[in-house]
């Protein structure tokens, strides 16, 4: 059945408020990816690399095209003499 069909039966029901209907859309698992060995910072630049960075990269990248974020990205520094990062990206997956 496609949800197109289920969206338009529910708004038809007399008894709903339209106003609390939110978007239909299949089941979601929650997920994270991992990033290694990525430059803690932006290469030419002193710049740290942070979560808002991190999610204007997303955006911007195909690959991550229809994935919703969980959770703000994380960001931290592999170990502290280093300049190396680790970031975290929770996602809702289907």
């Amino acid at each position: 059945m496609d949800l197109s069909t289920v969206e338009k039966y529910i708004k038809n029901i007399n008894s709903i408020d339209l106003d609390d209907i939110m978007i239909l859309r299949l089941p979601q698992s929650k997920s994270y990816l991992k990033f290694l060995s990525i430059p803690y910072l932006i290469e030419d630049t002193n710049v740290l690399i942070n979560s808002n960075i991190v999610k204007r990269i997303i955006k911007s990248t195909h690959i991550f095209n229809g994935v919703v974020l969980a959770f703000k990205p994380r960001v931290i520094k592999a170990f502290s003499k280093s300049d190396i990062a680790v970031i975290w990206i929770n996602i809702w997956d289907i």
